[in-house]
């Protein structure tokens, strides 16, 4: 059992048992405690007795407590909460390196290949996560596909066999391990009904390694922390849906259809009720599970921690009023980085309406239907044109949609690069990325930003050239009561951070609701 001081830069362990003396929620997904006399690991507001300040190591992850020998508290359940966006505010190699096995790179690419993804040797990268995380790159990913099969095992009847390759296990054998070493227990236990396991009427008791699974249709509730504002995040979403993308069913679901490797994956996402947010999933290949569960999550922004971000931005006199009235609010981001970069060129100088009405044309004319194999259009919505497919098009094609000549060779020049390599992740270095979108003709600040903060998912950017914001900072109550130009905004964003983003949505959304209060009628 690991029993080292902390290094450099982890929680201070004073500060830290005084969170779980006090089982203060706050710090939980942020801060894990393992117990040097029984060998497990909690949530600070673990219900459990309080250890001796002798007995206790203080991780900054999950999979650095199980690194350091401890299993998953059965008790408090500390694998069950959602991520952190602690480090997305930070553009360094740890918080790349972070961001990118969150989204399933060493499972795809080994880690030579996230190293390489990231231009450093595997060597430094482990010897980086390591210092910064107490993982190194490969317990990070263990720790990850363990939680999204101990989920499966909670929420669905499928086989052991089914959620081992779903939640990316190259085999039944590593599964069975890997679930030992997290939860302490073998997987077949863990199940709250044993004979789930049984699910889908397949072996449970496979034992080679395999791929590719079988397709399924899953209902998954996705976990999060309260508040959730999700009158605001389904209103800001369906107010921009577009037609033949999405489709909004009544007010509380929205269903689109994915790209993904194994094929196109058809999700629905429900609100149904206080804390209770709901994934629909039919997949064309169950390992492609984890890709899509990641993209809703950010969708969503469900690893958000509102209390600390609404505490931050609560205690300034302008926002508090805003934070009191949306608490738990999010920013809505995307399931594919690509299309909310286009849907930004779409929506410059023209209005919501009119940017619905190009990107559905667009749609239209270059999405891909999902098709069943007589050609029969299976869900009546289409994919969201790749980069490739736009860039083949060209600015003349593109213009068919209604643009400009100049916004046409914008929308082409964008395609182009992405296609060429432009790396829109949240894991790719944001100033190259800012600097290669802002040598495109037609891309200014104001679409720099707003990819960043929608689609690189940084919670720090702070859009200042936006019009909007700026009547916000200068005509809502409180507000400076005068213009606001683009220094004087940035100047009002910097005691905001880490979360300038967060005080974006809130100005964005206050001020869409209090102009239509003061709209003059008739």
């Amino acid at each position: 059992m690991n029993a080292h001081p902390l290094p450099v830069g982890w929680p201070d362990p004073h500060a830290a048992y005084r969170a779980i003396s006090g089982r203060d929620p706050r710090f939980d997904g942020r801060l894990f405690v393992g117990v040097l006399s029984t060998g497990i690991y909690c949530r600070p507001s673990c219900p459990a007795r309080t250890p001796l300040p002798e007995n206790c190591r203080f991780y900054p992850a999950a999979a650095a407590a199980v690194a350091a020998g401890f299993r998953a508290c059965r008790r408090c359940r500390p694998d069950s909460l959602p991520g952190s966006r602690d480090w997305d505010s930070r553009g360094d190699l740890a918080a790349r390196a972070l961001r990118a096995i969150g989204d399933g790179a060493v499972d795809t690419d080994g880690v030579e290949g996230l190293a390489t993804r990231l231009h450093v040797s595997p060597r430094h990268l482990h010897r980086v996560l390591v210092a910064e995380i107490g993982a190194s790159p490969l317990q990070l990913a263990r720790t990850r596909r363990a939680q999204l099969a101990r989920m499966l095992l909670d929420q669905t009847e499928l086989s052991m066999v089914d959620v081992a390759f779903a939640a990316g296990f190259a085999s039944l054998r590593q599964f069975n391990d890997v679930m030992r070493t997290e939860f302490g227990a073998p997987p077949s236990t863990l199940r709250r009904d044993p004979a789930t396991a049984r699910g889908t009427g397949r072996s449970a008791r496979g034992t080679a390694d395999r791929t590719a699974v079988a397709g399924a249709v899953l209902t998954l509730r996705l976990r999060h922390l309260e508040p959730y504002d999700a009158a605001s995040w389904f209103a800001h979403t369906a107010g921009r849906a577009i037609a033949g993308l999405e489709r909004v069913e009544g007010t509380t679901a929205i269903t689109k259809l994915l790209g993904a490797p194994g094929g196109p994956a058809l999700v629905t996402v429900s609100f149904e009720g206080p804390g209770k947010i709901l994934a629909r999933l039919q997949l064309a290949d169950l390992t492609d599970l984890a890709g899509v569960v990641t993209r809703l999550r950010r969708w969503l922004d469900l690893d958000c921690d509102p209390r600390l971000v609404d505490d931050a931005l609560g205690a300034d006199p302008v926002l508090a009023p805003l934070v009191a009235a949306r608490p738990g609010l999010r920013i809505p981001g995307t399931t594919d980085p690509f299309e909310l970069a286009v849907r930004a060129v779409l929506g410059q100088q023209v209005s919501v309406a009119g940017a619905r009405t190009l990107a559905a044309r667009l749609v239209a004319l270059h999405g891909a239907s999902w098709l069943d194999p007589h050609g029969a259009d299976r869900a009546g919505l289409s994919l969201f044109p790749t980069a490739a497919v736009l860039a083949s098009a060209g600015p003349d094609r593109l213009r068919e949609i209604g643009l400009t000549g100049a916004r046409a060779v914008t929308l082409a020049r964008l395609a182009e690069a992405v296609a060429e390599g432009l790396p829109l992740t949240p894991d790719a270095d944001r100033g190259a990325v800012r600097a290669g979108l802002l040598a495109l003709p037609g891309i200014g600040p104001w679409t720099a930003d707003y990819i960043a903060l929608r689609a690189l998912g940084d919670p720090d950017v702070f859009p200042a050239g936006d019009l909007v914001l700026r009547k916000a900072l200068a005509e809502l109550p409180g507000g400076a009561g005068r213009p606001v130009d683009i220094g004087a905004a940035t100047a009002s964003a910097a005691p905001w951070r880490p979360w300038r983003g967060y005080a974006a949505q809130h100005l964005w959304s206050a001020w869409s609701a209090w102009s239509v209060r003061t709209r003059p009628s008739g």
